[in-house]
């Protein structure tokens, strides 16, 4: 889980404490146009990673830290699928960014699916 430090002046939103140690960065896109998974499509740690982030919040791409799960995505190779072991954490991070983007969430259309519901 990520922890907080001090607010931000301009969104007034509190920032992330940097994680002690270089920093690793992964990018994932969901399991849509036809793939069933999520998978790793960059990674990076150290300078390029720091890069990767800067472009991310410049480009208001949502960012979720979780430096463990960085760790265990980093080691995948490119345009692989999401290991099963990282699959429940993957789906709870791709669901914050469904919600923070303001669309539907897939995953809770799969869940109402499985309890006899309708999805909107």
């Amino acid at each position: 889980m990520t922890e907080y430090g001090e607010k931000d002046k301009n969104t007034n939103n509190f920032k992330p404490l940097k994680p002690k140690g270089r920093t690793t960065a992964v990018a994932i896109k969901d399991g849509k146009k036809g793939r069933s998974v999520p998978i790793v499509t960059a990674a990076a740690r150290g300078a390029l990673a720091e890069k990767i982030l800067s472009i991310a919040f410049e480009n208001d791409i949502k960012v979720r830290e979780d430096a463990d799960l960085a760790e265990l995505l980093a080691e995948l190779e490119l345009e692989s699928p999401i290991p099963t072991e990282a699959l429940m954490a993957v789906a709870e991070i791709l669901s914050y960014v469904y919600r923070a983007n303001g669309t539907a969430d897939p995953f809770n259309a799969i869940i109402d699916n499985e309890e006899g519901e309708t999805s909107p």
